[in-house]
């Protein structure tokens, strides 16, 4: 009887030639991408930008990714110093800190409250700003004003200087008796002002609103500068009113420097430190940025981590806005002559009334605090406007000066 055929489904499997196959492959991969690099190092060599991008990478890793991501670490895991108070052991995850900012007594003084005050004063500083600054942008880049180059360079000082010298100017001249010390000049003159001008959300909201204004000034002023004339000439042919122009040519083609303008606002005055410090601790008004000094000055390293993850999460939130509204605003796009973008509006009869607009704000912004300030360098008492009441002893240093204690520099 002849012997049954094999079976056609048999396969012949050697394990141990599978894997030499298998290992041969992965040496001749590895040999290949070796024998690439001389060619590699040709291309990144004649066009870098690849390379450059991973440096670039590299170094946004090291310098911001890094910290943030410790940062937030430090929000769910147990300190050294709170062991105690959460019931386990360092370095274990716990939402102790994050329960303790937003849910338990102190919530309110430590955390709601100063965001609420935050946001308040970042809203207002941007409308203020938006009021203030489109008007000086237009009048910079669109007409005939009077002295606009001089205006071009003397409006954007208050963005020259740090935010916190406008504050001690502020102090100098509004400063009341909560805090004590020496008078400032509205008490020299007989005037007592009040909790709500001297200290808290109302100065801090001027202040940091004149101090950004320039960003408007030059974010939009330059978009005015690229605008063609004769999309509006073309509109008022057509039967278009001055509002209609606005609303449906000017303002579309304007938004992505406004949102630009307002996004770079609201991240500075989330973090902005010294004003708030100056005008609003001293009569226990905090904000984010001072609510985070008072943790990290009571090495409290839990707290201060959510504090500080919450202004990197909102200033995130406000960049991806910026992108998201930029991305909507690049839908309107001109094409146009060049030689007719930079027509000037003649003012005509309201060209006193914008020039003294114009150096109004020159001088409230600029010229008085910084006068404020040098001023307070060489006189005894602030605001006594007497010869004998001025001196250079706080520039020189004088021995006989019976003001004058500690070591002369």
């Amino acid at each position: 009887m002849p012997a049954p055929a094999a079976s056609q489904n048999t396969v012949n499997c050697n394990p141990i030639g599978f894997r030499s196959e298998s290992l041969r492959l992965k040496v001749d991969k590895i040999m290949s991408f070796y024998k690439q690099l001389p060619y590699k190092y040709k291309v990144y060599n004649a066009d870098p930008t690849t390379l450059i991008g991973v440096m670039l990478a590299i170094v946004f890793a090291y310098l911001i990714a890094a910290p943030i991501v410790l940062l937030l670490s430090d929000a769910v895991i147990v300190q050294f110093a709170d062991r105690a108070r959460s019931g386990q052991q360092i370095g274990e995850l716990t939402f102790y800190y994050l329960n303790r900012a937003f849910f338990s007594a102190i919530s309110t003084d430590v955390f709601w409250r100063p965001l609420w005050n935050t946001a308040i004063i970042a809203l207002g500083s941007i409308a203020f700003a938006l009021v203030t600054g489109i008007p000086l942008a237009w009048l910079l880049s669109r007409t005939n004003l009077p002295g606009k180059k001089w205006f071009s360079t003397a409006l954007i000082v208050p963005y020259m200087l740090p935010s916190w010298t406008f504050a001690l100017a502020w102090l100098t001249l509004f400063k009341n008796r909560t805090t004590g010390g020496q008078p400032s000049w509205m008490e020299a003159l007989g005037f007592s002002p009040p909790d709500w001008l001297a200290y808290g959300m109302l100065p801090i909201t001027i202040i940091l609103a004149m101090h950004y204004t320039p960003f408007v000034i030059l974010l939009f002023g330059n978009a005015l500068r690229q605008f063609d004339s004769t999309l509006e000439d073309s509109a008022r042919v057509m039967g278009a009113g001055k509002l209609l122009i606005a609303r449906r040519i000017i303002l579309p083609l304007m938004l992505p420097s406004l949102v630009s303008a307002s996004t770079l606002i609201f991240a500075k005055c989330l973090g902005d430190f010294g004003v708030a410090y100056i005008l609003g601790v001293p009569v226990g008004f905090d904000v984010l940025a001072t609510s985070l000094f008072r943790a990290i000055s009571t090495s409290q390293t839990g707290m201060s981590a959510v504090l500080a993850a919450t202004i990197v999460v909102l200033g995130s939130i406000s960049i991806f806005l910026d992108m998201y509204l930029l991305k909507e605003a690049r839908r309107f796009v001109t094409i146009g002559n060049k030689g007719s973008m930079n027509r000037e509006t003649d003012l005509g009869r309201f060209r006193v009334p914008a020039f003294s607009f114009a150096a109004l704000m020159f001088v409230v912004s600029a010229f008085i605090p910084l006068m404020a300030l040098l001023l307070t360098t060489v006189m005894r008492v602030p605001g006594v406007f007497t010869l004998d009441n001025f001196t250079l002893d706080f520039w020189i240093g004088t021995w006989s000066a019976p003001h004058f204690t500690g070591q002369v520099g």
